[in-house]
This record gives structure tokens, sequence and C-alpha cells, in this order.
């Protein structure tokens, strides 16, 4: 069949080596007879092949471009041309259907285990001052029994007489290329190079059991809702005595039944009398570091704003704490006796204010009616 061969390649004539090699390699993955068994997909290899050798090959590439023909150059299992890599086809297929690459070695038995997640609720005293907390869970544990080891005491692993230890076993498989040789986890020790005969009754030859655990976590001042603390190596532990996960413990803050976080703040809403705010006073407010003064001035307006300086939160990495905002809200009364009326209307009209006169024609709008008369 006369090809051209950079149409079969898929390049174009000024193509380098290495494009050359690329496209053929590309090419091998889908149409080797080791993943495509269809007979048309070989055929079609056989012929890609024959392309790549000639090309790849730069006295041959130089007769075919001066009209060679594609007959010239044989095929790469007979006699290989110089530019034609036969471990090129092994690195490709030995990944590819599953098998461990040349000169790696057996496999560990020991594994990383898994990281645990634990949710724990704190107070906004504890984000204030910070705590610990302990977090019980249950999790894979060291064998007691075996120490990890997976064998019974007074036993050890013995060499795979299979793999002679190396943990693979060599294939042999006929191709369109000749033999191939690949490399495979030895099924007698699952590619670990020895073998447990006597697997402890502990723990069923896995090096670990299951059990509850407690930890002390310390949880520092200035967390939010959701931050996550990680304890590392506390998690679950690995197979064989293989290295432990990590502990992550998430904290969910409960609401405070007077104060909220706003920042590294305290803020709170407390209602005052109509005459305290007028008159001013002393009140006691129950915080986190005790009862404290709080100076509400005479005069004071609904929404102002009392600061208690340091008896906030102190935040993460740092030793200043914010503050307590203590907002007013001036309660006015709804009702009132005819005593408190008597004395409130005399309080105003001391003071002389104009919404609280009953007088016609002495209201807020009197003086604009009398300049309309006079039109």
């Amino acid at each position: 069949m006369n090809d051209d061969y950079y149409d079969l390649l898929g390049v174009s004539r000024e193509a380098s080596t290495e494009e050359i090699k690329k496209a053929y390699r590309k090419l091998a993955r889908t149409l080797h007879p080791d993943v495509n068994p269809d007979p048309e997909a070989a055929e079609k290899f056989k012929r890609v092949s024959q392309a790549y050798e000639t090309l790849s090959n730069a006295d041959k590439r130089r007769q075919y471009d001066m009209g060679g023909g594609p007959g010239m150059g044989g095929f790469p299992g007979g006699g290989g041309g110089a530019g034609f890599d036969f471990n090129d086809i092994f690195d490709m297929f030995a990944g590819a259907s599953g098998m461990r690459g040349r000169n790696q070695g057996p496999v560990p038995r020991q594994r990383r285990g898994g990281d645990v997640l634990r949710r724990v609720k704190i107070d906004l005293r504890d984000v204030v001052f910070g705590t610990e907390e302990k977090v019980s869970f249950r999790t894979a544990v060291l064998c007691e029994r075996c120490s990890g080891s997976c064998c019974e005491p007074g036993t050890s692993p013995t060499r795979c007489t299979a793999c002679n230890g190396s943990g693979h076993v060599q294939r042999v498989a006929q191709s369109l290329l000749g033999q191939m040789v690949t490399m495979a986890p030895c099924p007698t020790c699952d590619g670990h190079g020895d073998v447990i005969e006597s697997p402890c009754s502990g723990c069923s030859g896995h090096g670990r059991t299951a059990s509850e655990r407690t930890v002390t976590v310390r949880i520092p001042s200035g967390v939010e809702n959701g931050t996550r603390i990680q304890l590392r190596g506390e998690g679950e532990t690995g197979e064989a005595g293989g290295p432990s996960g990590d502990l992550f413990v998430e904290l969910s803050v409960s609401d405070h039944e007077m104060f909220e976080r706003s920042g590294d703040d305290l803020v709170t809403t407390i209602a005052v009398p109509m005459t305290t705010a007028a008159l001013g006073a002393t009140i006691l407010l129950e915080t986190f570091d005790g009862s404290q003064d709080l100076d509400v001035r005479p005069g004071s307006q609904p929404g102002e704003e009392i600061v208690l300086k340091g008896l906030g939160v102190t935040p993460l990495r740092r030793e200043r704490r914010g503050d307590i905002r203590v907002v007013l809200d001036v309660d006015v009364p709804t009702s009132l006796s005819d005593e408190e009326r008597d004395l409130l209307q005399q309080l105003a009209a001391l003071r002389g204010d104009e919404t609280t006169r009953r007088s016609k024609g002495h209201g807020p709008f009197a003086k604009l009616r009398e300049r309309l008369r006079e039109f």
C-alpha cells in the first residue's frame, strides 16, 4: 500500500524528529494490538510503525523525500532503524495495562491513615478568652497486640518465593514487535515482596483496630464560627503502622443572650428609662470580665453608644482586646397615669416645648397661619 508517510503520521514535511516521534507515540497508544484487538488497527499500526522508522532516521528520510518510495525501510520488528526506540513501546504499555515499571521495588504495607473531622460547639466567652475542649471520636488506632507489624507476636513476614522479594514478576507476550517483557505486581504477595503467614489475631493482619479516642484541643481566643483547627497526626492510624492522618476540629459559636460579636468588639443594646437618659445615671453592666460601671451622661439620645475599652475579643495572634460597645435604647412610656401626665405637662411648660401646648394658635404652625391671614 502506497501510503504517504507524512499523512499517515499526521505531520507536515517540515516536521522535526521530535514532532514525528510525538505523533507516532500518540497513534501507537490507540493502535497497538495490546490495547486495540481490532485487526484493522493492527494493520494500520504496522504501517504507522514503518512510517515512523523511515522518517525518524535522517538517512532514510532523505532517501524517502528524494523519491525512494514507501516500500523502503522494512518493519521495525525486523531490524529496527536508528531512530526507533524499542523502549518507548515498553514504557507506553507498561503503564497502560496497569503494570508496574521496571526497576521498581516492592510496595510498602504501610499506608497513611485518613483524616478525621469533628464539630465542636463553643460559647462566646470561649471566643473572648480561649479554652480547651475534649473531643471524643471512634477511629482506627495502633494494634496493641502486634504494634502495627500485622503478624502474630513472635513471627515476622517471610520473603515471597514467587517474586524473590522484588514485589513484581515478568510477563512475556508476543506482539507484532516480537516478544514484549512487562512487569506486573506479584499475585502471591500483592506486590509487597513478603508474605504474612501468621496474621495478627487482634487486627486480622491490618496493624490497627477500631477504638474510642479522646483528644484535648486548645482553642485560642479570637476564633470565628466555622474556624477549623488542624491537629497533625491525631487522626486515623495508618495501616501496618503507617503514619496517622490529621484531626480537624470545626468550631460552631453559640449565640449569646446579650452580646453579639462585631469584628473584635462586643455589641449590646440596653434599654434605659426616659428619665435616666435625661438626668444621667451609673448602671451596672454584666460583662465577661465581671460587673462594670456604665456611665450614662445626662441628655443621652436614642442610639448613642457608650464604649468600654479593652473588654472585647482578643484577636488571633495579637494581644490587644477589642471593646464593648453599648447602644442606648431610650424607653419612652406608652401609658401614663394622671399624675405622671400632669408632671410631664409642667415640665413641658417650663421648657417651652411647643408640641405639648394645648392653646389653639400657639402650635408650631401658629406664626405661619398668622402670616397667611395677612394676605
